[in-house]
């Protein structure tokens, strides 16, 4: 196990353009903030428009046909993405540490995503000289192949709920068909985005490959959103934003679009079950990650034969959840990533109190610094409430009663999202008529949130459109090119 360190050194606070550490050109800066206790961290050059453009040069000079990375055999370049998951591993205590220091979550959680992204970086290595086209038998005489290119210049925008774990998942695939990338960390959490920027220049990519551009939404993501030499954006956030960058994507170039928005995911879970193990089950699937989670099983269905006992133990667990300091060992969770959200929490809370649901334990806040959430579990929830329709995006687990599966799918559906479902039973009929019917983009069966580097993840509706992780993501940043040739007779 990894050793944390809550005081890790920050060598990194400034702007990577072209492989060159550099400050905005504003000269402004902007507060990371330590959400265990709200102080500041440290300062962050703060780019905006202008940075962006600087950026969006040094990838197109990399992504130009002559350019060591466009002729760099793909070979070499799986060996350079696997040198970085490498190196990611050797600073596996460095980048947890900042993780955890910048966004609050339990340093075991934190090793656990870096042990993730250095999966998805090993997996996505192997893919660099397996990206190929087809031969089509054509009618008239010709010969045609497909070859898969890459898209050119990507801007990538990630969330702070996972900061390097969402960073990687669009690096991966962008690096191995051949990308560039301008990218913009959330403004809660840059520390991982930049460290992980010095181990691109230790692992020896070539200059303007990846550059990264700490920021502001509306700045350094809309430049991103905007620019007219980006051909392809992917974010990863919330639905409002999600609106805007494909507004932003369809008014300046048309430039592709991958979006993994938000969820209100149901678990749903049948009386043929073990009741401590489904509770087990669910408890994970909403409150991993304080609950700031995309695809947390935020509405927990459960049958009306084992609902109160059901309940009762989804009670017990929660009240005996750990919550306080993330660098002591036996934490669970931490603080929510930031004052907004952490007040946010707390007023959903306060309207499921309001409109009729019962709470049956927590319901506000822990001591008078930091961002800390009771875990908290409401029962007798109905669909209409705001806490079962809205993304609450916090410790807050909402337990639904049903009673046949065909009313449950109905219920399931009766959102405007379709990230994830979750289904618990040991029937496989059941399991199977959950799987059809619900509109989710991954549904578990028997388990919950089990994402992998080879398992596509994306969502139906306003969940978003495309999928990261898995040979999909490849699609995601490729074009495909249809080659047809005349051959005259040689006879």
């Amino acid at each position: 196990m990894a050793e944390g360190n809550p005081n890790p050194d920050i060598k990194y606070t400034q702007l990577f353009i072209n492989n060159e550490w550099v400050n905005a050109a504003s000269g402004k800066t902007f507060p990371t903030i330590n959400p265990c206790n709200g102080k500041v961290i440290c300062q962050i050059q703060e780019g905006d428009k202008v940075d962006v453009d600087k950026a969006v040069v040094a990838a197109k000079n990399a992504f130009k046909l002559k350019s060591e990375w466009r002729t760099m055999d793909a070979s070499k370049r799986g060996r350079l993405i696997a040198k970085l998951a490498d190196l990611l591993e050797r600073d596996i205590s460095q980048l947890a540490s900042l993780e955890t220091l910048d966004n609050g979550k339990p340093f075991a959680d934190s090793v656990s995503d870096v042990e993730h992204c250095v999966d998805v970086l090993r997996y996505y290595a192997g893919w660099t000289d397996k990206i190929c086209g087809k031969t089509i038998p054509a009618d008239g005489g010709v010969y045609c192949f497909t070859q898969h290119e890459p898209v050119g210049v990507c801007g990538q925008i990630i969330p702070w709920n996972f900061p390097l774990s969402m960073m990687i998942w669009k690096l991966g695939p962008a690096l191995a068909t051949g990308c560039t990338i301008v990218l913009k960390p959330a403004e809660q959490t840059p520390l991982t985005a930049l460290h992980c920027c010095a181990l691109v220049k230790e692992a020896e990519f070539p200059p303007g490959v990846l550059n990264v551009i700490p920021g502001y939404g509306p700045t350094a993501g809309g430049a991103i959103s905007s620019h007219m030499d980006i051909d392809k954006v992917a974010f990863t956030g919330s639905v409002e934003v999600g609106h805007i960058v494909m507004e932003a994507a369809a008014k300046s170039n048309l430039k592709r679009v991958t979006l993994e928005l938000g969820g209100k995911s149901p678990l749903i879970i049948f009386p043929d079950v073990d009741i401590p193990w489904a509770a087990e089950v669910a408890h994970a699937a909403l409150f991993a990650n304080h609950g700031q989670n995309c695809c947390a099983g935020s509405r927990t269905f459960v049958h009306e034969d084992i609902y109160e006992e059901f309940v009762a133990k989804a009670v017990e667990m929660a009240a005996q959840r750990k919550v306080g300091d993330p660098w002591k060992k036996e934490t669970e969770q931490g603080p929510l990533v930031d004052k907004a959200q952490y007040e946010k929490v707390l007023g959903m809370i306060n309207s499921g109190k309001s409109e009729g649901a019962t709470l049956k334990c927590g319901g506000s806040n822990i001591g008078d610094e930091g961002y800390f959430v009771q875990p908290t579990v409401f029962a007798d929830v109905s669909d209409k409430m705001k806490i079962a329709r809205e993304e609450i995006f916090g410790p807050v687990q909402s337990i639904l009663k049903f009673k046949t599966v065909d009313e449950v799918i109905e219920r399931a559906n009766d959102t405007t999202f379709g990230l994830a479902a979750g289904v618990l039973t040991n029937d496989i009929n059941k399991a199977m008529k959950i799987v059809k019917g619900v509109q989710a983009g991954s549904v578990w069966v028997n388990t919950y949130d089990y994402v992998t580097a080879q398992t596509p993840f994306g969502g139906f509706k306003k969940s978003g459109q495309g999928r990261e992780l898995g040979e999909y993501a490849l699609k995601e940043y490729t074009e495909v090119k249809t080659v047809t040739m005349k051959l005259k007779d040689a006879c």
